[in-house]
């Protein structure tokens, strides 16, 4: 009997979809790991160890043991038409039904810069070459499933296999043209390295200012501009731009013939990037607010982390400026030449340090304290919460009075700052609710603040929201737990999201007699907001306590 032919037109309309589904399948697979590569700094050996970590989390997924097994099925069973359709179906439902690969509100998106673009163009092209080259062999093997297919059925196979291999190897593309394009990527950066050194170079007149440290850099740089800003003009570098091509951003495209003063925040995640920063700008005064746990994991203890924060200050040059932070014992440790000056400052009223403070007042709404320079006195009214925003705020000073301010011209620019995006910032929202918003905050010390800024807010529950600490080594249950622990007896309501990871949070919260029926486990932020949209009620105040990066979630 004939075979109708609408049925091939279905079969056929059936499987264009299906294939349009698996292509579109792989290429989601591509931009995922492309964007875990910018995550990772563009750098080939951190990111093999993040994928390498997570192998059947992100690599291989149950959709690709079932696909495998699919595709095995192709070879000998019938109909084949039906299967094949079946397959392409089946594979892009599977794959559709897990948020891994996709996240609505990424904490830092892909962003496609040129470096990224030519990233994805090589990755891309190295997929494909892949993919050919198992089409290729599956044509060279003669493969005939079933003893007899027909052209139709054994083309269809070999683009199955194809679009297998490409999802399958997706993430080896991706190291590859990692690898692949380092030669390029240098010469660019090294174009971008020796324009802006050229530029700062030709302007002598500009003082430029390095804040690096564990926690505190953001805060600090975006006080110290604010302070300088009172008679100079003043370039910061915005959000997190604290990477040599960051930096270089910022120096070839925004410096002006007008700006007095340049300050930069370096960040660091292994050894030597404080070198490689400095290689681009040079500080005259370089900040360190803090040696912490922070990045843990790729420096491998506190005292590499020490040493690498310490290395800013080999880099000022004769007669530069130290400004460290006195209450941290690693930082107040920290010497280079005798020939540079140093200034020392104390949240928490040490006399050895040059400017301290004292009288120190907390509320719900901001901080208080008297601030002594040397002998002078000025009392600072501010808008940012948390102990550790007063240790920022000495460094800021500190900055300022390098430049030539005077106390009195400086403790305004102070009163008038708002809170940085994201780091322990208030707001109000419908329904009476109060949120603290500490998205990007994620080290003990903040974390700690946080909650204990949250403990002033008595006019209903207080409710925390967090995926716990990360790239604290070996280090992170214990810090996690110990964190729970502090939480037990200052807040009322804890929602943890990701089961595995926030475990060590859960287990200190019991051990400090934490209510067992308030520690709610959620599987995404998602879900924590929707328990939030039903179940808070006015007067409640909930604390977001960090936002994972996106290579940290938990897969779902």
């Amino acid at each position: 009997m004939t075979t109708p032919w609408y049925i091939f037109v279905l079969l056929a309309a059936a499987g264009a979809l299906a294939t349009a589904f698996a292509v579109w399948r792989a290429g989601r697979r591509q931009v995922f790991f492309l964007h875990m590569a910018q995550l990772e700094g563009y750098k080939p050996g951190p990111f093999s160890a993040w994928a390498g970590r997570r192998v059947f989390d992100v690599l291989v997924r149950a959709s690709h043991a079932a696909g495998a097994l699919l595709l095995a099925g192709v070879f000998f069973a019938e109909p084949r038409g039906l299967l094949l359709t079946g397959f392409f179906a089946a594979w892009a439902i599977a794959f559709m039904s897990s948020r891994r690969y996709r996240r609505d509100q990424p904490k830092k998106p892909l962003s496609w810069t040129p470096r990224m673009k030519r990233l994805a163009i090589t990755s891309v092209a190295i997929t494909l070459l892949a993919a050919a080259v198992v089409s290729a062999t599956l044509s060279a093997a003669h493969v005939e499933p079933g003893g007899g297919a027909d052209g139709s059925t054994y083309i269809a196979l070999s683009l199955l296999a194809a679009l297998f291999a490409a999802d399958l190897l997706a993430p080896l593309a991706v190291l590859a043209a990692l690898f692949v394009t380092v030669p390029i990527e240098r010469r660019v950066h090294e174009g971008f390295i020796r324009q802006a050194r050229a530029r700062l170079a030709h302007r002598p007149d500009l003082g430029i200012v390095a804040i690096t440290g564990s926690y505190g850099k953001t805060s600090t740089k975006f006080a110290a501009s604010e302070v300088l800003a009172q008679r100079h003009p003043v370039l910061a570098t915005p959000g997190s731009f604290n990477t040599p091509m960051g930096i270089c951003r910022v120096v070839n495209q925004m410096l002006e013939d007008d700006h007095r003063w340049l300050v930069l925040e370096m960040g660091i995640r292994h050894a030597g990037d404080i070198a490689e920063l400095c290689h681009v700008a040079r500080p005259d005064i370089a900040v360190v607010t803090s040696v912490g746990v922070a990045h843990l994991e790729t420096m491998g203890s506190v005292e590499a982390i020490a040493r690498e924060k310490g290395s800013l200050l080999h880099f000022l040059p004769r007669g530069g400026t130290a400004i460290l932070n006195l209450d941290d014992a690693r930082v107040a440790a920290m010497r280079a030449a005798e020939d540079i000056h140093y200034i020392y400052v104390s949240a928490e009223g040490d006399t050895g340090a040059d400017i301290r403070a004292e009288n120190v007042t907390y509320d719900a709404i901001g901080c208080a304290f008297d601030v002594i320079l040397r002998g002078d006195r000025a009392r600072v009214q501010s808008r940012l919460l948390g102990a550790h925003n007063i240790t920022n705020m000495l460094l800021a000073l500190a900055v300022g009075h390098v430049s030539g301010l005077t106390l009195r011209q400086m403790t305004p620019a102070l009163g008038r700052m708002q809170p940085v995006p994201h780091r322990l910032k208030l707001r109000r929202e419908g329904g009476g609710l109060t949120v603290l918003d500490d998205a990007f905050n994620s080290n003990p010390v903040g974390a700690r603040s946080a909650v204990d800024v949250l403990s002033h807010f008595t006019g209903g529950r207080r409710i925390v929201i967090t995926p716990g600490m990360v790239e604290l080594g070996s280090r992170e249950a214990e810090e996690n737990e110990a964190w729970g622990g502090f939480m037990a007896t200052r807040v009322d309501t804890v929602l943890l999201v990701g089961a595995e990871r926030t475990r060590p949070i859960a287990d200190g919260l019991r051990a400090g007699g934490f209510p067992g029926d308030q520690i709610m486990v959620m599987r995404t932020l998602f879900d924590a907001r929707a328990w939030l949209a039903r179940n808070a009620l006015p007067g409640d105040t909930v604390l977001y306590e960090n936002d994972l990066p996106d290579q940290y979630t938990e897969a779902s």
